[in-house]
């Protein structure tokens, strides 16, 4: 391999690092470079390179919008006269002329990926779910050696253009979580909360338990706190390992976001998923397919208090195998070996 491999690393929500920790992790015979914005001190030991925030203020959420009128349509975000992106821009090419990667990985960013084109680096582009085929995404596909999907093939937007799909690589299982040794509780709801959504609703989380006294609700990530907090409800914030969590419950409820349905899936948890409002339709998408497969109860919102206990005895119908072919156990070291070889041979490998 003639250069190490670079990693591109989106800021919203924590599941992209989360992500690439998991794949780094399995490669050790590259040397991955983490990039992106927050990074230092968040790689594990992985090296990093840190770019400057490239939000329109400092301190606002990111929505990808940068309401510029005259912004080419190979592009989804590009303000002007901003200091911090012609930082990163100079930053990260800088980075590209000295180290001279084999490969560049983007999860996501179509900018980030014409950048890495332009900087004459050849690119992978992790495609999320929804349908992608604007003129923007459609051109930072056409333009990668190979697109890499987070999930299985069966959970894909059957709208994406055959083309794209046959030059896609489906890794599923790119999760860091696993099966606990511990017994599970079928007597606990594990509510899960990420940082890219809005967070939980105490006050219904609250109403919720008191529908149900016999079971245990549990609840990660951000969350209000209720105006009164039933016995049974526990806001714990954020955890260690959420994937142990996720192992142990008798039922997960939460989003449609790759990271949790992956690691859903992968601890063959019943779920209740309700998907939040993401660009095309990232989240809905992939909750249809779900639904689809029987291997989920989908709910457009947070259901009234009296719906839980029917919510909770459809759930336990589910077959906690069914969803087992959507998960492969091994996924973070083949996307791992799939980087590795293409940046090797620099031909992208036939599609699974």
């Amino acid at each position: 391999m003639s250069g190490g491999i670079g990693y591109y690393v989106h800021h919203h929500g924590d599941g992209h690092r989360q992500r690439a920790l998991a794949i780094a992790r399995s490669a050790p015979l590259a040397q991955i470079t983490l990039i992106g914005t927050g990074l230092a001190g968040r790689t594990e030991g992985l090296p990093c390179l840190d770019l400057p925030d490239d939000r329109l203020a400092e301190g606002l959420g990111f929505d990808g919008r940068d309401h510029m009128g005259d912004r080419p349509r190979a592009l989804h975000y590009a303000p002007v006269h901003h200091d911090g992106i012609r930082k990163r821009a100079a930053r990260l090419t800088d980075w590209i002329e000295r180290e001279r990667p084999a490969l560049l990985v983007v999860d996501v960013s179509v900018e980030i990926a014409m950048l890495a084109r332009l900087a004459a680096t050849p690119t992978i582009y992790f495609r999320l779910g929804g349908l992608r085929d604007d003129p923007a995404h459609l051109d930072a596909f056409r333009g990668a050696r190979a697109v890499l999907a987070p999930f299985h093939r069966e959970l894909d937007e059957p709208g994406m253009p055959d083309w794209v799909r046959s030059k896609t690589r489906y890794c599923s299982g790119l999760s860091v979580s696993a099966r606990s040794v511990e017994p599970r509780r079928r007597d606990t709801i594990l509510a899960v909360f990420g940082n890219g959504g809005a967070g939980g609703d105490g006050d219904a989380l609250a109403a919720a338990a008191r529908a149900t006294p016999s079971q245990q609700w549990r609840v990660i990530g951000p969350a209000s706190r209720p105006k009164a907090c039933p016995d049974n409800l526990s806001l714990l914030g954020w955890v260690q390992d959420a994937g142990s969590e996720i192992a142990r419950a008798g039922l997960v409820v939460g989003a449609a976001g790759d990271g949790l349905v992956s690691a859903v899936i992968a601890t063959g948890s019943r779920f209740i998923c309700l998907p939040e409002p993401r660009p095309f339709d990232e989240q809905i998408s992939k909750a249809r397919r779900l639904a689809a497969l029987g291997v989920a109860i989908v709910l457009e919102s947070w259901p009234d208090a009296s719906d839980w206990p029917g919510l909770i005895a459809a759930a336990n119908d589910i077959d906690p195998d069914g969803a087992a072919r959507l998960h492969d156990p091994d996924g973070a070291r083949h996307a791992a070996d799939f980087l590795i070889a293409i940046a090797r041979e620099g031909k992208p490998r036939a599609s699974t």
